[in-house]
């Protein structure tokens, strides 16, 4: 199917780039043109979007209560909202589908201003800020978990559960099994965090891992992302504790390490934990703990509570009890596999076709 795409807006991490990814990739199978909205932050992600447009929009995201504070981000919000007008008056839309985050706001607005059917998908087991806002405006809500909470009463009839969507990369390890550890093998630990999690686990990991039982030590790899300015230090760290390391910014391969670790030690963003349930693979998850609405713990306890992970908070996270729970984990190689079946039994496999299903129906009904 050939002429007018559908938009889909992102903010611009890679937990709301990452299910669009999947989106536009299902999209593209069932022969829709797909362009991408976002911010600039993408730029560390969308050379590989399968979009043949970006389109970059201004936006800003509500940080403070300060009045010039609060002015300067609804003055940068206006100037997106003028640029998206623009931008889906000369592309024509079948409709826009918002991930979240402040960037999709002048989008999504500016598509309801111009009678552009509209929907958004939330990712997290709470609704956000910027999509509890559209909610009131949006012809549909995809949501990834039942009950989402913040949801407000008044959109719950406009609303069904998708799942969230996981991109190609990560299917194609659906099917590898997972194998414990064994003794005498070596131990594969892989840690991420994102850009708002990196920074604490490269502090909090090496001191961590150097309470570990020598032999333990001698036996592990650690795979960890972070940020460019701790590289230096985080290597060097795990270098006098004797621990073997592979360190740097953003693993392209994601997806196949998460495949061949034993553990993983992460964050809880939404993407994270539709990724880790697709594959199914263990996780120990410590939410961002200043996070608006708290959904990252939300996130967390949903998967604990299925058994597929265990979740512990930041403030209880000393490097003793880091050390331990790791420690527990790897020399426990039945409680990892248990956790690794239960993860993947939660997965929603089928999240990519029913937002698809949905991108269609919003899209035949702008012909």
């Amino acid at each position: 199917m050939t002429g007018r795409p559908i938009l889909l807006a992102a903010g611009g991490t890679g937990g709301h780039l990452f299910p669009a990814a999947a989106l536009a990739q299902e999209l593209k199978r069932r022969g829709y043109e797909v362009e991408l909205a976002t911010d600039i932050r993408a730029e560390k992600y969308g050379v590989e979007f399968p979009a043949p447009a970006i389109h970059r929009i201004p936006s800003a995201t509500m940080t403070s209560r300060n009045p010039f504070a609060v002015a300067m981000t609804f003055s940068r919000l206006g100037i997106g909202f003028a640029g998206a007008l623009r931008l889906l008056k000369e592309i024509e839309p079948r409709a826009v589908i918002g991930f979240g985050g402040y960037p999709t706001l002048p989008p999504i607005i500016a598509a309801r201003t111009l009678k552009i059917p509209t929907a958004i998908h939330e990712q997290n087991a709470v609704m956000g800020r910027a999509n509890r806002l559209l909610s009131r405006f949006v012809d549909r809500i995809a949501l990834s978990f039942k009950p989402t909470k913040l949801l407000r009463p008044d959109a719950e009839s406009k609303a069904l559960v998708t799942g969230t969507p996981v991109r190609d990369a990560v299917l194609a390890y659906r099917e590898v099994p997972y194998l414990p550890p064994e003794p005498g093998q070596r131990l594969l630990l892989l840690v991420f965090g994102g850009s708002q999690g990196a920074r604490f686990f490269s502090e909090a990991m090496p001191p961590a891992l150097e309470l570990l039982p020598a032999e333990m030590r001698g036996r592990l790899t650690v795979m960890q992302q972070a940020r460019e300015e701790d590289l230096d230090e985080l290597r060097e760290a795990y270098k006098k504790a004797g621990i073997a390391a592979h360190v740097a910014p953003f693993f392209r391969d994601l997806p196949e390490r998460v495949a061949k670790a034993h553990l993983i030690v992460a964050r809880a963003g939404a993407s994270t934990v539709a990724e880790m349930m697709a594959i199914g693979r263990p996780c120990l998850l410590v939410p961002l703990p200043h996070a608006l609405d708290n959904d990252q713990l939300e996130n967390a306890t949903r998967l604990q509570e299925g058994g597929g992970g265990w979740c512990v908070r930041q403030k209880e996270l000393s490097r003793e009890r880091l050390a331990e729970e790791i420690r527990g984990l790897l020399a426990s190689p039945e409680v990892l596999a248990g956790a690794a079946a239960k993860a993947k039994a939660m997965a929603v496999t089928d999240a990519v076709k029913r937002l698809a299903d949905l991108a269609e129906e919003l899209a035949r009904a702008k012909q």
